[in-house]
């Protein structure tokens, strides 16, 4: 089954996918030719936002330690609150739009993709590899892209259903209460190392990597913070897993809900074969849903709510998802291309009935999706893609192999 063959944009002639490809080619030429001053102000200002909301946070959980226990107990809720706030922002609309280049335009060794570590239990550098190169580049391609359920959850009717997935009501809820551990091992490719295919060296080298920055992570919410406030660790501790658990399941919520609602594809191998630049373009549309609301909803989201755009243009600077979009769905309506959006509760409401329904083999459920003219059943977790086609250029000059030559 080739590409060209899914149903929802077979209709298209080689000439409409071609001049598709070149009128999205056309925005983000325009994108990257009016990056300005503009737009570096308005990272730098998120920058400086998310830094004064986490300093406030832990200064307030510090200052209110001698203050009486009706006093200090809303200052330190309120701090949590801030913490968290600002831990979202700091994976979202930064850490994770950083390391995908949208900012090394500016030239600032400080908000720069090959330099920015994010707060978060997974190494920058192997998230650069596992989201970057394999889920941007095999976007919802079943048997590559481990995003389809973080090696945890049952998400698409062709992975081989096992009893284990039965559970997954509660694999899903502790997933998203410990999101960031669960992306911590997403480059480690639990899969692989079951079925014995993974390097040991390098299985050793990332197990190191994710040690030392889970150690670090820890000792700075759990222990140095709280002991900076003396005899009132205990609440302090409970701020700062308050503030990572917001996180986590903000986080969560909001990357799930930009894959797994109806209308977000899945595809298999051979529809890779042969596949241009334009029906490269073609897969982010099909594989992504958007999100709708407010400005400071789409900020704090990382502009995910823009995800179709963003699968598009993953490093253009995230806030111009806004002004693409428009553009984006406009080309969808011309050409007959659906274009998945709706509510943030519709949106996870329906990726919560895909979690319930495939936690059950297929036959006692029914599908929602339309039929996709293949009955392949795929393994779960990602074939080895060495013999890939390489990254098209939007996703980064970075490998892990020019880390291991650099």
């Amino acid at each position: 089954m080739a590409i060209a063959d899914v149903a929802e944009y077979a209709h298209l002639t080689p000439e409409e996918v071609d001049e598709i490809g070149r009128e999205l080619d056309a925005i983000r030429a325009e994108i990257e030719e009016s990056r300005g001053a503009a737009d570096a102000a308005y990272i730098n200002r998120v920058i400086r936002t998310q830094r004064w909301m986490a300093a406030a946070a832990r200064i307030g959980m510090i200052a209110s330690a001698p203050l009486p226990g009706k006093v200090r107990r809303p200052v330190v809720a309120a701090s949590a609150v801030s913490l968290g706030l600002a831990k979202i922002l700091e994976n979202m609309e930064i850490g994770h739009n950083v390391m995908h280049g949208q900012w090394d335009w500016m030239n600032d060794p400080e908000i720069h993709s090959s330099t920015w570590e994010w707060d978060t239990g997974q190494p920058a550098e192997q998230w650069k590899h596992s989201h970057n190169y394999i889920h941007h580049q095999f976007t919802n391609v079943l048997g590559y892209d481990n995003d389809i359920g973080y090696g945890v959850l049952r998400m698409a009717r062709e992975q081989k259903w096992h009893p284990v997935n039965l559970g997954q009501p509660v694999y899903n809820a502790l997933l998203a209460g410990l999101f960031q551990w669960g992306v911590a091992l997403h480059d480690l490719d639990l899969e692989a190392i079951r079925k014995g295919k993974k390097d040991p060296k390098e299985m050793k080298r990332q197990l190191r990597q994710i040690l030392r920055k889970g150690r670090n992570q820890i000792l700075k919410d759990y222990v140095l913070y709280p002991a900076l406030t003396g005899r009132h660790w205990r609440s302090t501790i409970k701020a700062n897993a308050s503030a990572n658990l917001m996180r986590n399941l903000w986080a969560y919520l909001i990357i799930f809900c930009g894959h797994f609602p109806d209308g977000a594809l899945h595809f298999t191998e051979d529809e890779l074969d042969d596949e241009s630049r334009a029906e490269w373009y073609l897969r982010q549309i099909l594989g992504t849903a958007n999100f709708e609301g407010s400005r400071l909803l789409h900020v704090m989201s990382g502009n995910l709510g823009y995800q179709i755009e963003h699968h598009l243009f993953p490093d253009l600077p995230s806030n111009r998802y806004a002004q693409i979009a428009p553009r984006v769905r406009e080309l969808c309506d011309k050409y007959d291309i659906p274009y998945t959006t709706g509510p943030l509760h519709r949106q996870y409401g329906q990726v919560l009935r895909v979690i319930m329904k495939l936690s059950l083999p297929n036959r006692l459920t029914s599908d929602d999706k339309p039929p996709t003219g293949t009955d392949v059943t795929i393994e779960h977790g990602r074939r080895r893609q060495e013999a890939r086609q390489q990254r098209r250029r939007e996703l980064g000059g970075w490998s892990r192999s020019d880390q291991a030559s650099a």
